[in-house]
């Protein structure tokens, strides 16, 4: 159902008015006044707060647009005043009416905030626009009857005609060189131009005498025209444009950049646009990204011919190669799909057979008696527990949290945080074990020496997660996460820790601290190794070569696989992904051949010290 034309309604209109309505104008304080409307079972209550009119009817929010409706101007009063409403025209949808008073003469359009009657509502206004004031009121539908805006049906179509009204007033005719626009929600600036192809223009927009927005555009498109009206809006509300940002937030204001008629891309000389940003958000696991809103496309911020350079402190330029709405995102770093798929049957495999030889280690180690007598097979034995938790509840994460009862997943997200950290832990008493037995040498008789070791690899991750447990209550932040695809936007969610506060602070900060001591434990042992060498020079090449492998079999052994983790900060490298999924999914298949290689070396001096006593006697 079309609206009532507000310009015939303003001119006069012809239906029959009923003037058996009344209302009440109440100074509420200095800056807010308050209008009551009582006609039949209608009850409307309308607020003017600095201009900004916030509306009510029956309960319901409602879009009122009237053609005076800024009472502050005319009126000074401190008591009620009472008015007459004359109704023109009233049914389910609406209400039309106007309102007399001595100073006032104001028609008015009340139209309830449903899905349906704001489709109609916009409908109207694309069919015939008056601006610039129907701009106003068009921002105004927006800012009155938020809650039919989480709708995307009426997100795209609202869109659609505010650029039809933004194309209207560029194409007004304006004497000077520049004009500038301020409304509600933003500030538009209009410039005449005449470039050649090598020519560009620099366009300067301050907001609020402290955001100043700097953008230049090529002349390229407009070689060959006499003069061009060009628009550079800049929106100072941007919750339209967050209706679709499945990953990431925005950072700065949103720019739009338009020449009325035209679709611009495949620009060789891009636009470009400085944009203030925030710097205190950024982290390890985010990054800022030039992004742009497909309008014409899937309504979805996209970042194709767009590229990102940090120019200075909170400042980022970007160039385009086209001219839409554009704006800077602190984007998560993400995995697209393909990817995603591949990183995710290697990690299955992986964990399979770390999982399976993990519980061969374990085995070996209960039904061999000498090997329980060794400390060395004793820790390497619990990292290999740790690892078996951890490859277990890790291939459970996904299914887990396809499960109703978020207990389950809880639980998963438990288990992975705390074998994880009993993984860290163990790494290190490798490294400080390796460290007495290589280095000190001398006088590293420990009392109850596995005992204290044991209290140490289990206990600290025990106390950690357990102290993140006792405000589990009050910050849940174990738990589905769902993990968002670059390429897609759709997600997969797994069980793990939902607060990056402490995914990062805990889980980061303890393995650098792991990883730092292992690293220096590493190349400490690695020095000793090749100066204790001392060979032909035949055997030289051989004996490197096992010194190589040793030291690489120490790296694993000793966790520093884990330290690729550092080089994907910043940005998603998918060669050190899929470096870092083969080598640490597969760390219990290490540390199975690391025991079965130290047992067989044991085996073969202890038969040759067998062999060699037997000659002495």
């Amino acid at each position: 159902m079309r609206l009532l034309l507000l310009l015939i309604m303003i001119q006069g209109m012809n239906s029959e008015e009923t003037c058996s309505g009344n209302g009440t104008l109440t100074m509420l304080n200095n800056t807010e006044m308050e209008l009551i409307i009582s006609h039949t079972s209608l009850n409307i209550t309308v607020r003017d707060t600095v201009g900004n009119l916030f509306c009510n009817m029956n309960s319901y929010s409602c879009y009122i647009e009237c053609s005076f409706y800024n009472f502050f101007n005319s009126t000074n009063f401190t008591t009620p005043e009472n008015f007459t409403i004359c109704v023109n025209m009233e049914d389910a949808f609406r209400i039309d009416f106007h309102i007399k008073h001595v100073t006032i003469l104001s028609y008015c359009i009340v139209v309830p905030c449903l899905l349906q009657n704001i489709t109609n509502l916009m409908e109207w206004k694309q069919s015939q626009m008056n601006v610039p004031k129907d701009l106003t009121n068009i921002l105004n539908v927006k800012r009155m009857c938020k809650v039919v805006f989480d709708e995307s049906e009426i997100v795209d179509y609202y869109m659609t005609v505010e650029r039809k009204a933004i194309n209207n007033i560029i194409n007004m005719n304006i004497s000077e060189q520049s004009k500038t626009y301020s409304f509600e929600d933003l500030t538009m600036t209009v410039v005449k131009l005449k470039l050649s192809k090598d020519d560009s223009l620099p366009i300067t927009v301050v907001i609020d005498d402290s955001v100043v927005i700097q953008t230049s555009i090529p002349g390229e498109p407009f070689q060959n025209e006499s003069q061009n009206n060009v628009g550079v809006i800049i929106y100072d509300s941007d919750e339209i444009f967050m209706f679709k940002l499945s990953n990431g937030s925005l950072m700065s204001k949103v720019i739009r950049i338009e020449v009325p008629g035209r679709d611009i891309v495949n620009l060789v000389r891009p636009v470009i646009m400085h944009f203030p940003v925030n710097y205190s958000t950024i982290n390890s696991t985010n990054y800022h990204s030039c992004q742009f809103y497909d309008e014409k496309g899937d309504k979805t911020w996209k970042k194709d011919g767009c590229d990102t350079n940090p120019i200075k402190d909170y400042v980022v330029e970007c160039s385009c190669n086209h001219m839409t709405p554009f704006a800077v995102l602190l984007v998560e770093l993400n995995i697209d799909q393909l990817h995603w798929d591949i990183l995710s049957i290697i990690s299955y495999i992986g964990c399979g057979l770390s999982a399976l030889f993990s519980a061969c280690s374990i085995l070996s180690y209960i039904v061999n008696s000498n090997a329980r007598k060794e400390v060395s097979s004793s820790i390497h034995v619990s990292l290999s527990g740790a690892l078996l938790l951890l490859n277990i509840s890790f291939m459970l994460s996904e299914w887990a949290a396809t499960l109703t009862m978020n207990g389950v997943c809880v639980f998963i997200a438990v288990a992975i945080h705390y074998s994880l950290l009993c993984c860290f832990t163990w790494m290190a008493i490798e490294a400080l074990h390796l460290y007495i037995l290589l280095i000190k040498v001398f006088n590293i008789y420990i009392k109850y020496y596995m005992l204290k070791m044991s209290l140490i690899g289990w206990g600290i991750p025990a106390l950690i997660v357990g102290g993140l447990l006792t405000v589990y209550d009050s910050h849940p932040f174990y738990g589905s996460k769902a993990m968002t695809l670059s390429d897609t936007n759709t997600t997969n969610a797994v069980c793990w820790i939902k607060e990056p506060l402490i995914l990062y602070g805990v889980n980061l900060s303890y393995f650098t601290l792991v990883f730092l001591l292992n690293f220096g434990i590493l190349i400490t042992i690695s020095k000793q190794i090749f100066m204790l060498r001392k060979v032909d020079i035949k055997h030289e090449r051989i004996q490197t070569c096992k010194d190589v492998t040793t030291v690489l079999g120490l790296m694993c052994l000793l966790g520093t696989t884990w330290g690729l983790a550092f080089f994907t900060s910043g940005y998603t490298n998918y060669p050190i992904l899929y470096l870092f999924c083969i080598l640490n999914t597969m760390q219990g298949f290490y540390i199975f051949m690391w025991m079965c290689v130290t047992v067989r070396k044991n085996q073969q001096q202890a038969t040759h010290s067998r062999t060699k006593s037997t000659m002495d006697s």
